[in-house]
């Protein structure tokens, strides 16, 4: 028997299912980068190779950050995920300690609403999402692509959950210090609860960085577009069929999310676990 309690066939088997859906998850980001530094004539050969036979990564990552504005692109990707993430834990935070700690009428149907906000589609929202819009005549603005997402359901419920795993005599400790509730959110808990928020922060950043179906429906100037818009664009009106500087593209986006994504996986699993757990 293993460690963990499994016996080597099962460890085996175990690691072997893990290896070939990592292997299979991959393939798309494989045939990417290898699209990324291929010649167009060898892109869709019947034969694969993961290495070109001649280089061509420097003309296509080249085209790729001059035929379009795709640093300006992920300049507005960081801006509206930077304000979205700030916003969303301004407001999620409080709500998930009250749902948490205080004891008030209303609490539980509140702690109902937020599940089911996690169960409905963002889709579902958008056309009186784009009436309100309207309405504001915030269209086609910066205001447009964050103001939808201020409220986080996933938010609420992952830092409620970690806030609950909080002694309660911490807040009470804080309280004969005499901190305010606002203050006991912002010093104690939140500092407390740094996994859940990086955990929290990797989800948000990657679900609005790649989002594509709301800024294709509030914007349409060419200078707003976040990334994922941006690249259709650049397929439909400059690549055409070199996909070469589209995959030169893609794996620009891609590559801070990756090392986001590593640089803070330890973190990141732990804000998961302490959140499913408690």
């Amino acid at each position: 028997m293993s460690q963990n309690g499994l016996s080597p066939r099962a460890a085996i088997l175990r690691h072997s299912v893990l290896v070939l859906t990592s292997a299979f998850m991959l393939v798309p980001f494989v045939w990417m980068v290898s699209l990324s530094i291929k010649p167009p004539d060898e892109s869709f050969r019947a034969s694969f190779s993961f290495l070109p036979a001649h280089f061509y990564g420097v003309e296509n990552y080249s085209k790729a950050l001059t035929s379009v504005p795709i640093v300006r692109y992920m300049g507005n990707g960081f801006l509206v995920c930077a304000s979205i993430l700030t916003l969303q834990i301004l407001v999620c935070a409080p709500i998930a300690y009250a749902l948490a700690k205080l004891r008030f009428a209303g609490r539980d149907l509140i702690g109902g609403l937020v599940l089911i906000g996690l169960l409905l589609p963002h889709q579902v929202l958008s056309l009186p999402l784009f009436v309100l819009g309207y309405k504001l005549g915030i269209l086609d603005t910066y205001v447009a692509l964050v103001f939808p997402y201020i409220v986080s359901p996933f938010g609420i419920f992952l830092f409620r959950q970690f806030f609950k795993g909080i002694p309660d005599d911490v807040v009470h400790a804080a309280r004969l210090d005499g901190l305010s509730e606002f203050s006991i959110v912002w010093k104690v808990m939140l500092p407390m609860a740094l996994p859940a928020i990086i955990a929290f922060s990797i989800f948000s950043v990657v679900s609005h960085w790649n989002d594509l179906f709301w800024p294709l429906i509030a914007v349409h100037d060419g200078n707003l577009m976040p990334p994922p818009l941006g690249i259709m664009n650049f397929k439909n009106e400059e690549a055409g069929n070199d996909y070469g500087p589209l995959a030169a593209a893609s794996a620009l986006v891609v590559a801070p999310l990756l090392i986001a994504f590593l640089a803070a996986q330890k973190l990141f699993v732990e804000g998961m676990i302490g959140g499913a757990v408690k």
